[in-house]
């Protein structure tokens, strides 16, 4: 999930894996996978970057968890 602010300043938070487009219309447009738009007050390169974040928050994560099963099934 990204924390994001609508037009007139209200945070919210959406899931960063149902972003299907963000554009630039002059304001920053998110369409969802199921067509929702949503208006932000965050730049295309804003949302691009917290989207980024979050993804290496979960490889991370993952990662993280994968690597002491790897040395358990070496031994």
């Amino acid at each position: 999930m990204i924390k994001l602010r609508r037009i007139n300043n209200k945070e919210f938070v959406v899931n960063a894996d149902f972003i299907e487009f963000v554009e630039s219309t002059p304001d920053t447009v998110i369409t969802l996978t199921n067509g929702v738009k949503l208006v932000v007050k965050e730049s295309v390169d804003e949302v691009i970057e917290k989207v980024i974040e979050y993804k290496k928050r979960i490889f991370e994560g993952i990662i993280f968890n994968i690597q002491p099963l790897q040395k358990e099934h070496e031994q």
